[in-house]
């Protein structure tokens, strides 16, 4: 059973964006340490065009072959021409508002969100798959996380978009690695407890 990873920056207080979704805040702390950890440990999960720009493109993909994103997590990358912002994986965005792929690589989840998740996990692999983001798809998937990975930047937005936008449910996961920086940055990984 391959597994889902929710791999996300937030701020100390638990935020992936400011009230808009916007999280350009966050894109001041990659530096040359964090950056290094992000392209050696998780390089698919730099986007296409980065991976270009820092000459990484090469790099095989290590932990997913998969993403998953929801329609707020997409348009920004549509809001920049891009269409298909994680051309080395195969691409999956959750929306009920986009009725037709603007991309060939990118698959639309029309319905059914847990389901189509379900039949990726039962897939034969040892790649696993990337949630990128964004609160509401993460909310809807919780029950089908099995990893959560936590980028948490030095900062504190006060509201804003929270890691995850559903009803309220208690899930436990247990603490597997913490990682500092020296920028602030402290990357925290958590597997489900089942």
């Amino acid at each position: 059973m391959r597994k889902l990873t929710y791999f996300i920056a937030c701020s100390i207080d638990g935020f992936i964006g400011d009230p808009d979704g916007d999280a350009t805040a966050m894109m001041r702390f990659l530096d040359e340490e964090f950056l290094g950890f992000l392209t050696s440990e998780y390089p698919e999960t730099v986007a296409t065009h980065g991976r270009r720009a820092l000459g990484i493109d090469d790099l095989p993909n290590r932990r997913f072959d998969t993403v998953v994103q929801g329609r707020g997590s997409y348009d920004l990358a549509l809001a920049e021409g891009i269409t298909s912002p994680y051309a080395h994986l195969r691409e999956y965005v959750a929306s009920g508002t986009l009725k037709e792929s603007p991309d060939p690589n990118v698959e639309i989840i029309a319905e059914d969100l847990v389901g189509k998740v379900r039949d990726l996990k039962a897939e034969d692999g040892e790649l696993g798959i990337y949630l990128c983001g964004g609160s509401k798809v993460a909310g809807e998937l919780l029950d089908e996380i099995d990893e959560v990975v936590i980028k948490t930047y030095p900062l504190v937005y006060g509201s804003g978009m929270p890691m995850f936008g559903e009803a309220f449910a208690i899930s436990e996961f247990a603490l597997e690695s913490v990682r500092t920086f020296g920028n602030g940055v402290l990357v925290r990984s958590y597997s489900r407890k089942r």
